[in-house]
């Protein structure tokens, strides 16, 4: 009995430990990669991110009717634009299987985009790897299903999460859904401006920034400075599917961390970064080139400290597969039959020439030990080379957490939105009434989360 309830008492321990880990820290590589040195061969922990969101639901009104566009409703079932949801809900085991193997898997229970196939609620696994440590000098090795070199809020743990949702650019540019490349009955003809529309049952969710492959990474400390990298190869598509692409994935990340002080999950540290991602995916019968890439800076000092603060500056671009979510659910009742597609379907735009780019400041300052307040803006800039279907999408979020422990937190964010469409002019003026109500709707949100780990 004694060693069991020590055995327990470890774990616990070790889990905590773990977790901790994602709370902040710039080298998410070490933090996500390999477990703690003195966890045992297996470690069981979690955490729950149930949430309510509002909005007031504002819909677009035509002649023909008046529907909520999926901009003012909540994700992913667009059926309500205020409802209370379980965004995350994660159950985690990791461990050492020696000294130089540490294994980790996790499944993911929430109500989102990557359990959301289809239409249906798909739970499935979304993390499970093995890193393979001290058996090549300079580098370990990390294999199965991996969090893809990239930008800084794909790569960061769950506890850095500042805010309820991710930035424009990150949700609509790195968090693209996966569609059907070759269904039995091709996709209709491209519009004129080279968009796909794709029916909503061909959607296969996203991957959350994880993709299926293997990746050397290792980082290195001379003395206040820390140099990090990450290279993968893998399959470009769902996680339950087999490689999407003609050539593989390739991603990396290199950072650069000076570490003012302290160490572990809270050191205090500024880092600058830069990542790059390539594919080749196979889309209705082509291959098309698929490139992403950025470069940020991210600071932190004095975690759940009196005027402890943090800051993230990131710039991101991508060419080829830009991919614009359906507007409203089918039967789209305000537009005309000849628009009901391009509005009640998403629509991608595969060729290299099609572009995007967006980015971010944000940060956050400790008033207290425990209350924390965050303020963010982000910019998107989506498909700039196609005057008719370019949107800008801007969003100022106001947050307050309230610590607690490191663990355990609430979050309130209010977000205020904007779409704006650049060039009105290059919209026929009868068609400029749909897209400019649909433009003028976007309400802004409030959204309320408790983050509860265990």
């Amino acid at each position: 009995m004694r060693k069991l309830r020590a055995a327990v008492c470890c774990t616990l321990g070790i889990a905590v430990m773990t977790v901790a880990q994602s709370a902040s820290a710039a080298n998410w590589f070490e933090l996500q990669g390999i477990s703690p040195a003195l966890a045992p061969l297996v470690t069981v922990s979690g955490y729950l991110q149930p949430t309510y969101t509002y909005m007031p639901g504002t819909a677009v009104t035509d002649g023909l009717g008046s529907q909520v566009p999926h901009l003012n409703q909540i994700a992913p079932n667009f059926t309500s634009s205020n409802s209370f949801n379980i965004n995350r809900a994660r159950l985690m085991i990791r461990g050492n299987i020696n000294r130089n193997i540490s294994y980790f898997l996790a499944g993911e229970f929430g109500n989102n985009g990557f359990t959301h196939v289809g239409g249906n609620y798909t739970p499935s696994i979304i993390d499970g790897h093995v890193t393979f440590s001290h058996y090549i000098p300079f580098m370990r090795i990390e294999a199965g299903i991996i969090r893809a070199p990239g930008p800084e809020q794909a790569m960061q743990g769950y506890m850095a999460y500042n805010f309820t949702s991710f930035a424009n650019v990150t949700t609509q540019m790195m968090l693209q859904p996966f569609y059907k490349p070759n269904p039995s009955t091709p996709y209709g003809n491209p519009n004129p401006q080279g968009g796909v529309a794709v029916p909503g049952q061909y959607g296969e969710g996203v991957n959350a920034f994880r993709y299926t492959g293997l990746e050397a990474t290792n980082w290195f400390r001379n003395g206040p400075w820390e140099f990090t990298y990450g290279a993968m190869v893998g399959n470009f598509g769902p996680l339950t599917a087999t490689n999407y692409s003609n050539s593989p994935l390739i991603a990396a990340r290199l950072q650069e961390s000076y570490i003012f002080g302290g160490h572990g999950p809270f050191q205090s540290s500024l880092t600058g970064f830069i990542w790059y991602q390539h594919a080749t995916p196979n889309f209705n019968g082509h291959a098309y080139s698929m490139t992403r890439d950025g470069i940020g800076i991210a600071y932190m000092q004095g975690y759940m400290h009196q005027w402890g603060r943090w800051a993230k500056v990131e710039y991101m671009r991508g060419s080829g597969m830009i991919s614009t979510s359906s507007v409203f659910s089918s039967p789209v009742t305000v537009a005309p039959a000849a628009q009901q597609a391009a509005l009640s379907e998403a629509q991608v735009y595969p060729g290299s020439q099609n572009t995007a780019r967006g980015y971010y400041i944000s940060g956050g300052l400790f008033v207290t030990r425990r209350a924390e307040v965050d303020l963010r803006y982000d910019h998107y800039n989506r498909l700039p080379n196609i005057a008719i279907q370019n949107r800008t999408f801007n969003t100022w979020a106001v947050g307050l957490q309230y610590h607690f422990t490191p663990l355990t937190r609430v979050i309130l964010d209010y977000y205020v939105r904007n779409v704006g469409i650049p060039h009105l002019g290059a919209i026929p003026p009868a068609q400029r009434a749909l897209p400019e109500s649909i433009a003028n709707s976007a309400d802004n949100a409030l959204a309320l989360q408790a983050v509860i780990a265990f």
